[in-house]
């Protein structure tokens, strides 16, 4: 193992506590309905009692984790055991500014990760929706002290939700890295890092979209993060007041940058060690049983060694699906771990 110092983090959030959710209401109140409309659905905040697997992947298939920083407005699970040597227990207040205090807004959280008292340079986060599924080494997520992921060229298209809210990050943070690269120059200088035989088909993506003078955006492929603190600092020296105004932002707004600009940091600059993009999926549980029955199954024959478990699922069958899940992580990790009291 070349690196021992890599550290975890996690998001979480208790959507059942109705102190919070009555908090959240009051705030909602006073904000403007751009700025609200894509937080107001209960599936953002949904807890689907699966996080107690995270925790046991971690355990199981990455034991080498230095510490694990568990984030939270001050919420707890009732099972976690807070005293475990390897958990670093995180409120808000701990490391975001007061200014930006309380917030519900998960890029604000996501872009002051670096003032975590104690957290070393390399870090992996992880929203509360991804898991380990397979071993993975320190390798597969740093090397050479850089993060290991797959630097694959997009076109973004200006999306529109169904509640009226445009997405807009991926064009915000793709305006900055084109602000501060070159496209041409980056090319000539980490050719092989864009042009990886790990990338596999989605080359082709990389390919169509040469003839452009600008980047026009990267994949994202929303698996576990692998960050250096220093890069939060580089934008954050560079970028201050676009990040201040995101975080100023109490909810998610279609103006914030997010995290994943600090991955197009890494891939534009070439810091970075090309991973296949087969490492995990984003996979998505929802009113459509024969979905459903691919997540359970590709989580019970563990077909990746990551996966990000999204919630789309709109009417009463939130029980059924939340017990099918249980079932399937029991299935491949059925021991209590460590962190369980």
């Amino acid at each position: 193992m070349n690196n021992v110092n890599i550290d975890c983090v996690i998001l979480w959030v208790d959507g059942n506590d109705t102190v919070w959710q009555e908090t959240k209401r009051q705030y909602q109140k006073a904000s403007s309905k751009i700025a609200t409309i894509e937080d107001a659905s209960s599936e953002r905040y949904r807890d689907w009692g699966i996080l107690k697997y995270l925790f046991r992947g971690l355990e199981q298939f990455a034991p080498w984790f230095r510490k694990i920083f568990f984030v939270t407005c001050g919420h707890r699970p009732d099972w976690l055991n807070e005293k475990h040597p390897k958990l670093t227990m995180v409120n808000h207040e701990d490391f975001i500014p007061s200014q930006y205090l309380p917030t519900f807004n998960s890029h604000t959280i996501e872009l002051n990760l670096h003032r975590i008292k104690g957290i070393s340079e390399q870090f992996v986060y992880f929203n509360d929706d991804m898991f380990l599924l397979n071993r993975l080494k320190p390798d597969q997520f740093f090397k050479n002290n850089l993060p290991c992921d797959s630097a694959v060229f997009n076109a973004i298209a200006m999306e529109k939700s169904s509640k009226d809210f445009r997405f807009l990050m991926p064009i915000n943070n793709i305006e900055i890295i084109n602000a501060h690269f070159n496209k041409k120059k980056s090319l000539r200088q980490n050719f092989r890092n864009y042009f990886n035989i790990r990338y596999g088909k989605d080359l082709l993506r990389t390919v169509c979209l040469l003839p452009w003078v600008h980047f026009t955006g990267f994949v994202n492929y929303h698996l576990p993060y692998s960050l250096l603190k220093s890069t939060f600092q580089e934008i954050w020296d560079k970028e201050e007041l676009i990040l201040d105004t995101t975080c100023s932002h109490r909810f998610r707004n279609q103006n914030d940058v997010n995290i994943w600009l600090l991955l197009y940091w890494h891939y534009a600059s070439g810091r970075f060690n090309p991973r296949t993009t087969k490492a995990g999926n984003v996979l998505a549980v929802s009113d459509d049983d024969t979905e459903n029955d691919y997540v359970y199954d590709y989580i019970r024959k563990q077909k990746r060694p990551m996966v990000c478990i999204n919630d789309n699922v709109a009417d009463g069958n939130y029980e059924k699906i939340r017990q099918q899940l249980i079932s399937a992580f029991e299935a491949i990790l059925p021991e209590k771990s460590s962190f369980e009291l």
